[in-house]
């Protein structure tokens, strides 16, 4: 079995969204205070689809979120000939040489996205190829099902914030999680209405449910330091991505300082970002995404490194290619999972995009043990409300 052909599409949403508004969630941009919608460019309405076809005719599907039309020519123009002629089950050969033919400019960012991508559909390739799902190629079940946080409760009044909150009860979710709507620029009234907004949310879902809050990278340690304090009586399960990335010393220094678990790694990359990470006792809980982090291939590592440092593993959306990783990952008690929901931020495009993607029923979801790969197509429902970039 060989790689005959590798091709990146984007797609890009032409369909309805929802209309950006102010304080949806704090984010990097805050600080500028810039005219206009400080989200716009954490928005992703398109999504690279990258096809590994192999010579037999089967066809294993990656993706990419970064910045997909930069994604696209990456994949295309460099990554797809280093792999074209290769066997897929040389994942490991193949990822180094993605890896370290880029290093120039593709160690972070969207250049490792794509290797991400191109990786990715290596393993539904091989799950194919094998008739396995691809968690069954990377150990097998860990847990019987996994269980859910229900991920979509952004910045509003606090009684629509409760009312979703609700509504997530309902639906047996255990776990869910807030956005902070503001940030340094916002002074002490921001501080008051974050802390307003947590305090709404946990009398809704009571002590009995993990409740978590992501600031998106919104704060400075300074802040950071002002809040937490503030926080710690509603008994936080995690504080996510409260300053910049790079900014590992700010998270070392925060996870030591409140008892809150800090929480990071989404725009983190590759093992060695989280030995920095793990090292650095920079973080409690690992949040890398199986799509930027260098794929299946890199994020196994990643756990591997988590279980050893004993730091839970949950990774950043939903997803299959992240679901059958914490299927496999004894350091994965649970899985992010943003409902299905009209187009706003851009997470809820995968299920525009792709069918196959399970719906938790009572906060769980389930994996099939004879799906071969990670199970998932391209939809037909919806493809006419994608402009499809070759």
């Amino acid at each position: 079995m060989r790689i005959a052909k590798v091709k990146a599409r984007t797609y890009e949403w032409t369909g309805e969204t929802i209309p950006a508004r102010s304080h949806l969630c704090a984010n990097a941009m805050d600080l500028l205070r810039l005219d206009g919608d400080s989200m716009g460019s954490f928005r992703f309405h398109g999504w690279t689809v990258v096809e590994v076809e192999s010579d037999d005719g089967a066809v294993g599907l990656g993706d990419v979120a970064l910045a997909p039309r930069i994604s696209k020519e990456i994949v295309n123009q460099y990554l797809a000939p280093l792999v074209v002629g290769a066997d897929p089950f040389d994942y490991e050969y193949l990822w180094q040489k993605m890896y370290r033919s880029t290093l120039a400019w593709g160690r972070k960012g969207v250049g490792m996205a794509a290797i991400s991508g191109v990786d990715i559909a290596i393993w539904d390739l091989m799950g194919k190829a094998t008739g396995k799902p691809v968690f069954k190629l990377l150990g097998g079940r860990t847990k019987r099902k996994i269980r859910c946080y229900a991920s979509k409760i952004y910045n509003a009044a606090p009684e629509k914030m409760q009312a979703e909150a609700q509504s997530y009860l309902d639906q047996g979710f255990t776990a869910m999680k807030l956005r902070f709507g503001y940030g340094p620029a916002d002074g002490p009234e921001g501080m008051r209405k974050n802390v307003d907004a947590v305090a709404a949310v946990r009398e809704t879902v009571g002590d009995d449910v993990d409740l978590m809050a992501d600031c998106y990278m919104g704060w400075t340690l300074e802040y950071a330091k002002r809040m937490l304090p503030k926080l710690e009586p509603f008994g936080l399960r995690w504080v996510e991505e409260p300053v910049i990335a790079d900014d590992i010393g700010g998270y070392a220094e925060l996870n030591g300082f409140t008892s809150i678990p800090i929480s990071g790694g989404e725009h983190e990359f590759t093992s060695y970002g989280f030995r920095d990470l793990l090292e650095r006792r920079a973080v409690s809980v690992v949040q890398y995404d199986t799509n930027r982090v260098g794929g299946i291939t890199a994020a196994r590592k990643v756990n591997a490194l988590a279980e050893a440092f004993g730091v839970p593993v949950i990774p950043h959306a939903g997803q299959m290619h992240n679901y059958h990783l914490t299927m496999s990952c004894l350091a994965s008690p649970m899985s992010e999972f943003f409902p299905v929901f009209d187009v706003e931020v851009g997470n809820e495009l995968f299920y525009y995009l792709f069918e196959g993607d399970p719906i938790p029923r009572g906060g769980y979801i389930d994996l099939d043990d004879d799906t071969p790969g990670l199970g998932i197509s391209i939809s037909r429902e919806y493809l006419d409300r994608f402009r499809i970039v070759e």
